[in-house]
């Protein structure tokens, strides 16, 4: 598993939602953001004199719960005292940001965090206040309460959650430290795999299932069981992707080493592999665990397992045989749809099966906001999150959440 901390990759972090003025430009005539505290996250960034500016690299993002990838800009921004120039005034520190194509989606109300990595630059995230990028940042770096003026973070307050490690990774944090005893991992990889190419997702999911056997019990703790699976399998997944990807950059890209395209091809080769692979990796360490129950069930895969307007739900309980059939009773059909992350993938679910007017979902997805549980709720969707995740939710919210284990006994129930 997975040991490293949120304090390995931070120094630390603040939040508050913007102001008319931190937003808009000519509300102030400036691009600045104010309210950084007196103490806390001030540290962080020093200290300049009157004559002084420092300087940060930053990488500020704007990012949505409906959006498949966040708008970004790389740059720099200037911290000083705004007051410089008034010495009989006490200091008041402000972070000076340039225009770009972040700063344009910027509204009065939205959330903002400002985290010092531990190379000393920025990383800067805005997000409409109340959204499930929000909850999630407030959850990851320990911010009970944001207001108007900054308030700074606790690191450390959570466990580095899987689910936490690919939102950190969606906003360009490389959380893939090198740990002790990668490589002796990486060497069962290799003799496995060859040490030349990736398996099948298939493949490496039961090699990763295998060499953790006795750590969880599928069938006396599916919740945890999952969990773990999947933590592990990304583990190995990321060490020998490490392995492969330094032995593809040695041998360089085209004749000479140096073609661009296909350098830039690799890349995204490589972004999309991590983001198909859990996915599928997810469904399968729930047909194991399903099968494991007995269940009967059908995967949404192959010729003929589909519902309505050619619909692939993931899972049909018992099977999709049993669905077409009018004679089967409907309330004796389940349909689970599985996602990593939902953000505003889940509504895709309610157009499957119109046989079965209650829908469930599975996800990995860590403190999704109040709001779009709420609006979950109003669709007739049940959300069905495991047992360890579920505790980054509120206690409204956990009320209403199914974990695995309690789905596998709806369906024993209810799907025969």
């Amino acid at each position: 598993m997975f040991t490293d901390r949120i304090s390995d990759y931070f120094e630390g972090v603040a939040a508050k939602y913007l102001s008319a003025v931190d937003a808009d430009p000519g509300r102030s005539h400036q691009h600045e953001i104010g309210g950084l505290p007196a103490a806390g996250f001030k540290q962080y960034l020093g200290t300049p004199g009157k004559n002084e500016e420092y300087r940060f690299k930053a990488k500020q993002i704007y990012f949505t719960d409906d959006s498949d990838a966040p708008d970004v800009s790389d740059g720099m921004v200037t911290w000083y005292d705004c007051r410089r120039k008034q010495p009989h005034r006490s200091a008041e520190f402000r972070l000076y940001y340039n225009r770009n194509v972040v700063t344009e989606l910027l509204e009065e109300g939205d959330f903002l965090l400002v985290a010092k990595m531990r190379d000393g630059s920025l990383l800067m995230v805005f997000t409409p206040a109340g959204s499930t990028i929000e909850s999630q940042l407030r959850l990851l770096f320990g911010l009970d309460y944001v207001g108007e003026s900054f308030t700074s973070g606790t690191l450390d307050s959570i466990q580095l959650l899987l689910p936490l490690r690919l939102m950190l990774e969606d906003l360009g944090v490389e959380v893939n430290k090198v740990e002790t005893g990668d490589s002796n991992w990486l060497e069962k990889l290799v003799q496995n795999f060859g040490g030349i190419a990736f398996p099948t997702t298939r493949e490496f999911s039961c090699f990763a299932r295998k060499t953790i056997e006795g750590v969880v019990d599928p069938l006396g703790n599916p919740d945890e069981a999952v969990v773990v699976w999947m933590e592990h399998e990304e583990k190995l997944f990321r060490i020998y992707e490490r392995h492969l990807v330094q032995q593809r950059l040695r041998s360089g890209f085209g004749e000479n080493g140096d073609d661009v395209d296909e350098f830039v091809g690799f890349s995204l080769s490589v972004q999309n592999r991590r983001k198909s692979r859990v996915g599928h990796a997810f469904e399968g360490y729930l047909d194991e665990i399903f099968r494991i129950h007995g269940l009967r069930f059908q995967q949404g895969r192959g010729k003929g397992l589909t519902t309505e307007n050619n619909s692939r739900p993931d899972f049909v309980f018992p099977g999709f045989s049993e669905y077409r059939n009018p004679e089967f009773p409907a309330e004796k059909l389940i349909m689970l749809g599985a996602k990593t992350t939902c953000k505003d993938r889940w509504r895709q679910v309610l157009s499957e099966a119109h046989r079965i007017p209650r829908k469930h979902l599975i996800t990995m997805e860590a403190a999704i906001s109040e709001h779009q549980t709420k609006e979950m709720m109003s669709h007739d969707l049940s959300l069905v999150v495991p047992e360890r995740i579920k505790s980054t939710y509120t206690d409204q919210q956990k009320d209403w959440l199914i974990g695995l284990g309690a789905f596998i006994g709806l369906v024993k129930n209810t799907a025969t």
